[in-house]
């Protein structure tokens, strides 16, 4: 799993991104329906669902694009999900009557294989990973 610094959308990053964009695409398809066609009955859960989509979409945009700005983007918004996940997560299982309907989130992401519980953990080494090194300058002791 080795990237050239900076380099989040190449090598394995590409794979990452793939990953990403199908759970952007599947989500906010699901959103949509969700929130178009059945709001009043679990606006909590299918409003989460919304949110978790948008924050697929900005995370596979900013893993993609690489530069310096989208990657401070990407630690957001792949953050983001990781506390999303883990917080939407407990709930469901603590409190399953404020999540009557599930979302991408719900139980650690379980109908969709627990992959929302790891994709974020992944994204965040991945970040880590790929992150340009100081410059020699920043180093040096004064």
């Amino acid at each position: 799993m080795s990237a050239p610094a900076g380099a989040t959308g190449r090598g394995f990053g590409r794979l990452l991104v793939a990953v990403y964009g199908i759970f952007a695409i599947a989500s906010s398809a699901r959103a949509l329906y969700q929130i178009g066609t059945k709001l009043d009955e679990a606006p909590v859960a299918y409003l989460l669902s919304g949110f978790a989509a948008l924050v697929y979409i900005v995370a596979t945009v900013a893993l993609a694009r690489g530069t310096a700005r989208w990657r401070t983007v990407a630690w957001w918004a792949v953050g983001v999900e990781l506390i999303g996940v883990l917080v939407v997560g407990t709930l469901s299982i603590v409190d399953a009557g404020d999540f009557p309907e599930a979302t991408v989130w719900s139980h650690f992401g379980q109908g969709y294989g627990y992959v929302p519980v790891v994709l974020p953990v992944v994204g965040l080494y991945w970040l880590w990973r790929t992150r340009t090194p100081r410059s020699a300058t920043n180093h040096q002791e004064a």
